[in-house]
């Protein structure tokens, strides 16, 4: 690829996903490209330009081949700590049972984070069964959310969960992988979202808690304050946002509360005026 060529690669990557890309990735971006050239027949580079332009389905085949779907079961348990004990403690505060709580897992990779989620709240929440919990994940991978819903999980992913866990919620091995059973499978539902597309996002509703981590170290400034709009404008007013152990809303944005609990540090939308 010319230097022209990888500009082009890196500006459309950036455009349709906020994650940015450049010459020091070259190797990494010229074999995802070569693949994409070859699977589609096309005989040189500005030829398979001229159809990723055109075709929507080619866009989302490129895009999927960027995305990393690097994750596990109960990655950073100790935010899923804080949410039991803290965060969903709080909300509940201003409601009664029965009513609905909405939590967002954004990005979602394979589903193991929303998964997580699930299978936390009913290991470790006392209230799971009094209110309407929905679970949502949502990735820009097509394929990974394929995978997703398909719920099929090795050994390396579930390592982190105690083997009782697996045991409930997972039929037995099957040439060393395990699929979730099919209630929690139902219980999560997931959907396609791009982070810095904020039209497309009021399509998933707003949400009482938010996880969006490990994610927004991979844009730069101006993609992560688009994200921080839209994450914001995704919450209800006192909602609560989680990101990854080395990101930090303060940095971004200063829309949202710092609050320190037990557990974690999270960032919370203010809620409504009196």
């Amino acid at each position: 690829m010319s230097a022209d060529d990888l500009k082009k690669v890196c500006e459309f990557l950036y455009r349709q996903t906020g994650m940015q890309f450049g010459e020091n990735k070259r190797y990494y971006i010229e074999r995802r490209v070569a693949d994409r050239i070859a699977a589609t027949h096309c005989p040189d580079f500005a030829a398979y330009f001229g159809q990723l332009r055109a075709d929507a389905v080619e866009r989302e085949r490129l895009i999927n081949a960027f995305t990393v779907n690097e994750t596990y079961f109960y990655r950073e348990e100790h935010q899923l700590a804080c949410l039991s004990r803290s965060l969903l403690p709080d909300l509940i505060t201003s409601r009664r049972p029965g009513d609905k709580i909405r939590i967002w897992s954004a990005p979602c990779s394979t589903g193991e984070e929303a998964y997580s989620i699930a299978i936390w709240l009913l290991e470790n929440w006392r209230m799971v069964d009094a209110y309407n919990v929905e679970i949502v994940g949502s990735d820009i991978d097509t394929r990974a959310l394929e995978a997703a819903h398909e719920g099929l999980y090795g050994e390396r992913a579930l390592s982190r969960l105690p083997p009782e866990v697996v045991n409930a919620y997972f039929e037995p091995s099957r040439r060393h992988r395990r699929q979730l059973i099919n209630d929690l499978r139902e219980s999560v539902t997931f959907t396609r979202a791009n982070l810095v597309d904020g039209p497309s996002l009021t399509e998933q509703g707003v949400f009482d808690v938010i996880f969006c981590r490990n994610v927004l170290i991979y844009f730069d400034d101006a993609s992560r304050l688009t994200a921080a709009k839209n994450l914001y404008d995704r919450l209800n007013p006192g909602g609560y946002l989680c990101l990854g152990h080395t990101e930090s809303m303060s940095r971004i944005s200063d829309r949202f509360l710092v609050r320190r609990f037990e557990d974690a540090v999270v960032f919370q939308r203010p809620g409504e005026a009196a």
